[in-house]
């Protein structure tokens, strides 16, 4: 039974889903896409995560401020995600429209400012402003019971990690209450936790503000010469010391239906290796997110496909036996007389005879021909892998032709031939 909260006579709440970065780190899968609408778990892309957080939390209206290369991500919201407008529900992409002068958004807390009149046309009591690149459950309404509890103005969510990862976010500091009395955006040297000097309290850059609060504020900082208008290097270094600025513990925050490990997940998947890495959780027997939860429904654009299908059962002189191991394997693909081994394969891929595809993800529409060995890759939507191919098995050689993450992982993009994806 799914346990989700009325919206009811609670608290107005307006969604703001930054979702207009460029991506680069996740090169070339953002070469013709922004980086949420990157495919993850081959069914999803990595927009729904956010999505439907706000959804299972009983909040139903939401702007997704998008820029780069966002036709694929628009797509994908108006096809798939329709709330009723009647209910006063919405789910709306928002272009970059330059209302505040001709330029692109030039940090985060310039790009709620330049859609500041979404805010006041709402009208909401509260504005959540959350990111789109991470894969993670969270119930926001436990973010915002604590931050109308503890009488904040604005509250920011915080997980550990290590001290040697917490220079690539911002690192917080509390006092006992949880109110935030130090914060330093990437810095060189992080600041460990008092109580643990392995980990540090980083922020997951998810925001909720009282409305007027959060409004005078972008307005102030917009009148700052040489500010970069970054809610972590400029605002919330500006604000924390003069107002209560608090500090939501992820960790206390609990899914119905979820372990306790599972309760305690989160991805910045900004780069090729951490992409890879939450990809390849999700073969697990019991996986760090768990996608099968009913309680806590991931949900994503429909897609008309066929269910999967596995021919061959290992007769013939070849031996062509169509089959797949600790994998997963989407709607619409044809595993033909080969082999899938740990790996993650979206909607309509075809493996041919005698092929293999062990420790990868495979984008949809990918065809991978006859007798082709495929090895620790990341293969983009409709690419075809000739026959006979072997990647992944000399990186010297694979560089000459693909691109190459840092561990070694081969990334096929869009470079290879000539199409336009989504």
């Amino acid at each position: 039974m799914q346990s989700f909260r009325s919206s009811v006579g609670y608290p107005n709440v307006l969604g703001m889903i930054m979702a207009g970065g460029e991506g680069s780190r996740l090169h070339p899968l953002t070469q013709d896409r922004a980086k949420p609408a990157v495919y993850f778990g081959g069914k999803y892309r990595i927009v729904d995560f956010v999505l439907n957080n706000f959804i299972n939390s009983g909040m139903f209206k939401i702007k997704v401020l998008t820029q780069f290369k966002s036709d694929s991500l628009i797509n994908h919201l108006t096809s798939g995600w329709n709330l009723n407008r009647m209910l006063g529900h919405f789910i709306d992409a928002v272009p970059a429209q330059m209302r505040t002068g001709k330029k692109w958004y030039q940090g985060t807390a310039d790009a709620i400012f330049q859609n500041v009149n979404l805010i006041e046309d709402e009208n909401p009591d509260y504005v959540a402003v959350f990111g789109a690149d991470h894969i993670y459950k969270m119930d926001i309404s436990q973010m915002l019971d604590y931050h109308r509890q503890v009488g904040a103005v604005g509250t920011i969510s915080a997980i550990p990690r290590p001290v040697r990862q917490a220079s690539s976010f911002g690192v917080i500091e509390v006092d006992e209450s949880g109110r935030m009395i130090g914060f330093e955006e990437k810095p060189k040297k992080p600041k460990p936790m008092p109580n643990n000097p392995d980990m540090a309290l980083v922020s997951m850059g998810n925001y909720i503000f009282n409305k007027k609060f959060l409004v005078r504020e972008l307005f102030a900082d917009a009148t700052v010469a040489g500010s970069s208008h970054d809610f972590g290097k400029d605002l919330i270094p500006k604000i924390f010391k003069d107002y209560p600025i608090y500090v939501y513990d992820f960790s206390n925050n609990k899914i119905p239906g979820d372990t306790p490990e599972q309760n305690l997940y989160w991805e910045d998947v900004g780069t090729l290796e951490a992409y890879f890495k939450a990809n390849m959780t999700l073969r697990d027997v019991v996986p760090e997110i768990n996608l099968y939860n009913e309680r806590w429904p991931i949900r994503t654009a429909p897609a008309q496909s066929p269910p999967a299908k596995f021919v061959f059962d290992g007769e013939g002189e070849e031996k062509r036996k169509g089959e797949a191991l600790d994998s997963i394997v989407s709607g619409g693909c044809i595993i033909s007389g080969g082999k899938v081994i740990r790996s993650v394969l979206s909607r309509g891929v075809r493996v041919h005879s005698l092929a293999n595809v062990e420790d990868s993800i495979i984008f949809p529409d990918v065809e991978i021909g006859e007798k082709a060995q495929i090895r620790n890759a990341i293969i983009d939507r409709g690419i075809r892998i000739d026959a006979g191919d072997r990647i992944g098995f000399n990186i010297e050689e694979d560089r000459k032709r693909f691109a190459v993450s840092e561990s070694g992982i081969v990334v096929i993009g869009q470079q290879t031939k000539n199409l336009i994806v989504d």
